[in-house]
């Protein structure tokens, strides 16, 4: 009995966090959330929904302790900077969001974002070693 509480108490941790992924990808687009968190926010979702971590998921332990630690420190810090009565709302979209469709805008802007970095990385790097 004990066992299903606290798998009850993860699955809905675990929804919770996925509705304020949305929540914090809404604010990042919603002008009444000040830059700062903007920014904060962004990163968050960014990171949650790229598939390329600080540390990769084959590494023991180390490789899912990122997302369990990284990922709820991200959200928390970047909830706290938007205004409540503003997250509330966008809380409430999410749950609209999610249970009306999956949006695609998501993944298609992190992997638009990682190829841009990619790019850079690459230009940046073939610029240095003519250099040399």
């Amino acid at each position: 009995m004990k066992r299903t509480m606290i798998l009850d108490r993860l699955r809905d941790w675990a929804r919770a966090i996925k509705r304020d992924v949305v929540a914090l990808y809404l604010a990042a687009r919603d002008p009444r959330v000040p830059w700062l968190a903007k920014v904060v926010a962004a990163c968050v979702v960014a990171y949650a929904l790229s598939p390329i971590d600080l540390i990769p998921d084959f590494i023991p332990v180390l490789g899912y302790l990122d997302d369990a630690i990284f990922v709820p420190l991200g959200i928390l810090l970047a909830v706290r900077l938007v205004p409540g009565d503003v997250m509330a709302d966008l809380r409430s979209k999410a749950d609209l969001h999610m249970t009306l469709s999956k949006s695609r805008a998501a993944v298609i802007t992190v992997v638009v974002i990682w190829l841009a970095a990619a790019i850079a990385i690459g230009w940046w790097a073939s610029t240095a070693m003519k250099l040399i």
